[in-house]
């Protein structure tokens, strides 16, 4: 058996949202630094920790890699300074063009759940993404809403059999198999990269991540008997021609450790 639907693979970087914060608390007069600070501050002593809740996220950066037909490539959605809702809108843009199997890694638990407030809060239409049978019958029973469909695959979830105790990061389970992992930054990193500029970084780091995923996810398909070994082979070579035929430091560095 080989992929017969495109399949999408995602994964956002995010930032607090400064100026969300200032429209619900009383950071009148701050600074963008000083507000993030207020955010994490508050955060803390509410949770325990500063990562902002879902929809306190902006998002900098969303990459994608899109398997379509005989093809295969991976990029950034989007100018580097593109505006949010420019990104947000592209992402849907893509699902309603492609109806792709979507696949990520925690995109159920944090990907996805950010995406929908910020489209919600950018006024974005995305009716193909959020159909469950009001507009094509059959999205009733294969839609990307449904936890234990596979339209959308959530392979940290799948793989822990829906169970939060039995997660793995995606980067511990990537070197495992023999993958690069991630990449120039870690999520924590993303925030202050933002402030100093680095928007090409995160983007880089952003495609690594969705490479990383692709790639188990393939291993997945083999697993559940969808990929037979030759057309699995077939597909890493697919992987490996991108590689080659791109110059970016950062997929030189990933066909360098890149043991399969």
């Amino acid at each position: 058996m080989s992929l017969r639907e495109p399949v999408l693979v995602f994964d956002i970087e995010t930032v607090p949202d400064v100026d969300g914060a200032r429209r619900l608390h009383d950071y009148a007069g701050l600074d963008d630094a000083a507000v993030a600070q207020a955010m994490a501050e508050r955060r803390r002593e509410e949770k325990g920790s500063d990562f902002q809740p879902p929809h306190l996220h902006r998002i900098v950066a969303i990459a994608v890699a899109l398997r379509e037909g005989g093809g295969f490539r991976v990029w950034s959605l989007g100018e580097p300074r593109a505006p949010e809702a420019e990104l947000v809108q592209r992402f849907f843009d893509g699902v309603e063009k492609y109806r792709p199997v979507l696949v990520s890694w925690n995109g159920s638990g944090f990907d996805l759940p950010v995406l929908h407030y910020r489209a919600l809060i950018h006024g974005i239409a995305a009716p193909r993404y959020w159909d469950i049978g009001h507009f094509d019958r059959e999205s009733k029973w294969d839609n990307y809403l449904n936890r234990y469909q596979f339209r959308h695959t959530d392979l940290m979830d799948v793989l822990a059999l829906y169970q939060a105790r039995a997660y793995a990061p995606l980067h511990e389970l990537a070197v495992l198999c023999g993958l690069p992992g991630k990449l120039g930054m870690a999520g924590g990193q993303v925030a202050a990269a933002w402030r100093e500029g680095r928007i090409e970084e995160i983007r880089a780091y952003c495609e690594t991540d969705v490479l990383n995923t692709y790639l188990l996810y393939l291993r997945f398909q083999k697993l559940r008997g969808v990929l037979s070994a030759d057309h699995y082979a077939q597909e890493l070579e697919r992987v490996r021609n991108f590689l080659a035929a791109s110059g970016a430091p950062h997929w030189t560095e990933f066909r360098r450790l890149w043991t399969p």
